[in-house]
């Protein structure tokens, strides 16, 4: 009876907090002890809704089909895989075909310039925050263009030191990311880390700012002490716009100022040091960063990064179906079909498809694979999420491009016939 408490406690508490998934996955462990396993499964699906690629849910949810299905559940694994690892791809079912998909999508290639960061650049104190990603560009399905303009732009200068010099071009400053949300722009940043052998220090908004007067500018210089501590790191900073947003626009926000002369202060050459320290930024609305973070030796380079092409979706897909029971997908005829959706739209399609056919199984009590009816399904649901960007960036082309910096993003609206 105490244990049942303990259940129903829980099950209250999830009730209020719904998102919290360390929460959710002592629920379904515990069903799955009571041999609740429709239960479970239902909260597996609800978890897979806030994380799709969870290797410990995708666990779970394989003990859950396979004791519906009439066998005995697999005990509970002694170590959780890794996301993307041999033992969590090995979920997959046997009638896919996925080493083919792999073939399509690209095999991996190691990269020309690539080093060992030694253990003694990560302190205790960082090693929290301070990633050491293991993707490489190779890794980053299609985007082809953006693939050249980064190795144009950053990588090209880094490996060929004494040829940059000679043409009196370097990686100084700060290189900013732009395009439609859910697009993989902190995706590639952290490729980009992987590809220089270096660490990688991601950064929101809701690490810099505090309620206390001067406590968000401190945290700014944290921030880059941090990443000088750690060097070679790249120092990804999300939604630039909402960090340095315009200072004409923002009289009234004292605080957001003083941030944002922090933030230039820090990337300022003449006033830090910061070598071996590679800035990227990542926004949605690069024409709301103020003027003065887009000068030299800043933010001083954009590449725009777009929806994804076919070998992208092909790839996103692959991504998110690998670790689901699934039987009859074409990857191929998905990626065709799914024009106009960024990467974020992908994987929740991937996910409704999952619900779908984990509903299915419910009600029939017998385990059946995510199929294409289930993909097609979720498809007539789901509407691409990027409209209201496009039609932002159509006005910003047409009305406030005129020292031609958004040319790029100009052309390719024209390629969508979106102007």
């Amino acid at each position: 009876m105490a244990d049942d408490q303990v259940l129903t406690d829980m099950l209250t508490m999830l009730d209020r907090s719904p998102g919290v998934l360390a929460l959710r996955v002592c629920v379904i462990e515990l069903l799955i002890e009571r041999q609740r396993f429709a239960d479970a499964l239902a909260h597996c699906g609800t978890a897979l809704g806030h994380d799709p690629g969870n290797a410990q849910v995708l666990g779970l949810m394989m003990r859950c089909t396979t004791a519906l299905s009439g066998g005995s559940p697999a005990p509970a694994p002694d170590a959780t895989p890794a996301p993307g690892s041999t033992a969590a791809a090995s979920a997959a079912q046997p009638d896919f075909d996925w080493a083919a998909a792999e073939d399509e999508v690209g095999d991996i290639i190691e990269p020309a310039f690539v080093h060992g960061v030694p253990s003694e650049f990560v302190t205790d104190e960082d090693a929290a925050t301070v990633e050491r990603p293991s993707l490489r560009l190779a890794d980053v399905g299609g985007m082809s263009e953006v693939k050249q303009q980064l190795d144009l732009t950053l990588l090209g200068p880094l490996r060929n030191p004494e040829l940059a010099k000679a043409f009196g071009t370097s990686a100084r400053g700060g290189l900013l990311l732009y395009g439609p949300p859910g697009c993989g722009k902190t995706f590639i940043a952290s490729a980009v880390a992987g590809e220089l052998g270096a660490n990688f220090y991601p950064i929101e908004i809701t690490d810099i700012l505090d309620i206390y007067t001067g406590a968000s500018e401190r945290n700014v210089h944290s921030i880059f002490e941090m990443a000088r501590r750690n060097a070679p790191c790249v120092l990804f900073l999300d939604e630039v716009d909402a960090l340095g947003h315009k200072r004409s626009q923002m009289q009234a926000s004292t605080t957001m100022r003083t941030v944002v002369n922090q933030l230039l202060t820090e990337m300022d050459s003449a006033t830090h040091s910061n070598e071996g320290v590679f800035v990227l930024g990542a926004t949605n609305h690069p024409w709301d960063v103020d003027v003065a973070l887009r000068r030299p030796g800043r933010f001083d380079r954009m590449i725009f990064v777009g929806l994804p092409d076919l070998a992208a979706r092909t790839s996103i897909l692959h991504y998110h179906l690998r670790d689901r029971p699934v039987a009859g997908i074409d990857l191929n005829a998905l990626a065709a079909h799914t024009d106009g959706l960024s990467g974020a739209d992908l994987a929740h399609v991937c996910t409704s498809a999952t619900q779908l056919a984990m509903a299915d199984s419910m009600r029939s009590g017998e385990v059946r694979p995510v199929g294409m009816a289930d993909i097609q399904a979720a498809l007539a649901q789901i509407r691409p999420s990027t409209g209201a960007w496009f039609e932002s960036a159509r006005n910003v082309v047409e009305f406030a491009n005129g020292d031609g910096s958004y040319d790029d993003l100009a052309l390719y609206l024209k390629r969508l016939k979106r102007r």
